[in-house]
């Protein structure tokens, strides 16, 4: 069995691009696209978790992936 990770996971479609989840990543994975929403950068985002909690509209989730 490989070990898994967690990544954070933006629902775009309903992301306000509010930008709360860029302010508290800690190695700066998430960007604000065109001013519309949140966008993560899977090579840099490690699961901490921070945007999830963060995001006043719920729209991060934290997925396991394969590493």
């Amino acid at each position: 069995m490989s070990p898994t990770k967690r990544r954070a996971v933006v629902d775009q479609a309903v992301c306000v691009a509010c930008g709360c989840c860029v302010k508290v990543c800690p190695l700066s994975a998430i960007r604000v696209e065109r001013g519309l929403y949140a966008a993560v950068d899977p090579a840099r985002c490690v699961g901490c978790g921070k945007c999830a909690k963060e995001c006043p509209a719920s729209v991060i989730r934290m997925e396991e992936v394969a590493r």
